[in-house]
């Protein structure tokens, strides 16, 4: 056990993280020549187009230094945001973590609250100050800032660059002396975290865990804590870059585990292995089931390819299990799904991996957050408000209660006042400004969540040139003034268009919402009123007019009332016209909602 070393390594989006692996898996020899190429444990297409991590992945590798041969277990994990629970677990399976630094772009918003993370779960940090080889970076400012952040020395930090090779060697050897050795009881009756999972079509669900106490054999009967689901273990064995099955793995190393289980559901993310026969007393502390953050409306572009996106849905629940969906039909498009993600990002990918792996061409609904509805009758009713139609009527509703959440800016401190307005303007209240160096701004803020949903992430890149980065964690429910804006077409309701919003900003973005859709919507033969309501009131209006024949061609001169006849019967037959007739909205304007602003 004293020759093992797990850590993962915290980064930013960006800062080398990916490419940092590599070159470890290089150094130790992981890797043959044939198997290498860039961000090798990004496997995803996705990933590898992107740039970024959002499956964290595990590799083990063997390392010989003064002599003795150390197994370094590197458990890699997402830099996102909304991935933030995934890398809580796999930080808890580790001793240390290398905290890796951009010399060009110095400490930013995620760097800083997964560090947090890892001082929670007492990891030893190793700093490491990546891509000083570029001509942009300020080696000795990122260092100082370094310094300041940790309390450590300036002679602690690793200057290194992925890309070129410098400084892996000093990391390695950092890794083995400066991160401790897994502690466990070798006789205690078997504990094991679990941090990631990955359905493979014919496996089914391969988990990965990293046991804490006791060990786990082959063929042993095993039980979940949480589900408390008993299975046996068909076969245990190392993550190297393919699988390499063992007979047993031991306290304090980390393996995959192959059940037979195929739903992912069952597998879930910080739950606990134990022994079925001599169970252990306490779990892992930190197990939460994943929380969907906001909710949006999957729905297929043809009524009749409904059945066939269930089955793409299913499949890809069963890759990742923090997507969750439930039925639901709409007036305006049919039936579809109604899906929780963790974030616009997981929305963006789930949409994404839905058109490439499946072709499946899907239309999301505006995306929004889950409301806590209280009736006005005794005794108090509590409802789960997904969709803004399941909101009661007003004359029955007693209040509505949204979710707050704690959002942590760092920017340049030219951009200080640009952000703030920002904030503001979505409602946030601002509760702390610290000065991080005289350069950069650490702000907090309290605000709702539903106003991050939009378009905030865009808006703040864009209001400090780039500069800013983002990061923020729930605080709980708070009571808003929350009223439900419908959009009319034609006097009818679009169900797919309702929205719920703050009482101060439901006129401006019904009105904007109606302006949108005039120019989106294309003519009809008749007139189509777009209005926006808040219950019977009519809050804002705009009309596509109609498009018309010149019927009064013929007339040359002669009597008005020559023409007038001819308008008459017009106006009668477009009159009709309107009564029966149906307005095709394209699928643009259910995603302009979300660019009110451009």
């Amino acid at each position: 056990m004293k020759h093992i070393r797990n850590f993962c390594i915290i980064a930013h989006i960006d800062h080398g993280k990916s490419t940092l692996a590599d070159r470890l898996l290089d150094f130790t020899g992981s890797v043959t020549e044939r198997e290498k190429q860039e961000q090798l444990l990004d496997s995803m297409d996705l990933e590898r187009e992107r740039g970024i991590t959002i499956k964290s992945h595990a590799i083990q590798m063997n390392y010989t230094y003064n002599g003795d041969e150390y197994v370094l277990n590197l458990i890699d994990t997402p830099g996102h945001v909304d991935f933030s629970y995934e890398v809580s677990r796999s930080i808890a399976a580790c001793e240390g973590a290398l905290l890796v630094v951009d010399a060009a772009q110095s400490i930013q918003a995620q760097t800083i609250s997964n560090l947090y993370l890892a001082l929670e779960n007492d990891l030893e940090i190793i700093p490491v100050l990546n891509k000083v080889d570029l001509p942009s970076a300020s080696p000795e400012e990122v260092t100082d800032d370094i310094v300041d952040l940790l309390g450590c020395d300036a002679t602690d930090v690793i200057p290194a660059s992925a890309k070129t090779g410098i400084g892996i060697e000093e990391i390695l050897a950092a890794v083995i002396n400066k991160i401790p050795a897994p502690t466990g009881k070798v006789d205690a009756p078997l504990r094991a975290l679990i941090f990631d999972s990955v359905y493979n079509p014919f496996r089914g669900v391969e988990t990965f865990f990293r046991v804490l106490d006791g060990s786990i054999k082959k063929g042993q009967q095993i039980k979940f804590v949480n589900t408390n689901k008993n299975y046996s273990a068909d076969e245990v064995g190392t993550l190297k870059l393919k699988q390499a099955p063992q007979k047993e793995i031991k306290t304090g190393d980390v393996g995959y585990l192959i059940t037979g289980i195929k739903d992912a559901r069952e597998v879930k993310v910080g739950d606990t292995i134990t022994d079925a026969a001599k169970p252990t007393t306490e779990a892992v502390a930190g197990f939460e089931d994943v929380k969907p953050m906001v909710f949006a409306g999957i729905y297929p572009v043809d009524t009749e390819d409904y059945e066939e996106l269930r089955s793409c849905m299913e499949k890809l629940q069963l890759n990742d299990a923090s997507l969750v969906f439930q039925p639901e039909s709409s007036a305006a498009l049919g039936f579809g799904f109604r899906c929780g993600f963790l974030g616009m990002l997981h929305l963006e990918i789930i949409q994404e991996r839905l058109e490439r792996e499946f072709d499946m061409t899907v239309i999301t609904t505006v995306p929004n957050v889950s409301y806590h509805a209280f009736t006005n009758k005794e005794p108090e009713v509590e409802i789960l408000v997904n969709n803004p139609s399941d909101l009661p009527e007003p004359s029955k509703l007693d209040r509505v209660e949204e979710p707050f959440i704690k959002a942590t800016i760092i920017t340049k401190s030219d951009f200080v006042g640009p952000v703030m307005s920002l904030c503001i303007e979505k409602r946030g209240e601002i509760t702390n400004q610290t000065y991080l160096t005289t350069e950069r701004v650490e702000l907090t803020f309290k605000m709702p969540l539903a106003e991050i949903v939009f378009d905030f992430y865009d808006r703040l890149k864009t209001v400090s040139k780039g500069y800013a980065s983002f990061d923020y964690s729930p605080l709980g429910m708070q009571t808003s003034k929350l009223v439900k804006v419908d959009v009319l077409l034609n006097g009818s309701n679009v169900d797919a268009l309702s929205a719920l919003l703050h009482v101060d900003n439901a006129y401006d973005i019904g009105k904007k919402m109606c302006e949108k859709l005039k120019e989106l919507i294309p003519r009809q033969q008749f007139d189509i009123p777009i209005q926006a309501a808040i219950g019977a009131k009519i809050i804002a209006r705009e009309t596509v007019k109609a498009l018309r024949k010149d019927v009064t061609a013929k007339c040359y001169g002669g009597d008005i009332s020559r023409k007038r006849k001819l308008l008459e019967k017009q106006k009668k037959g477009k009159k009709r016209m309107r009564q029966v007739g149906n307005v095709e909205i394209p699928q643009e304007a259910f995603m302009a909602v979300l660019k009110l602003n451009d």
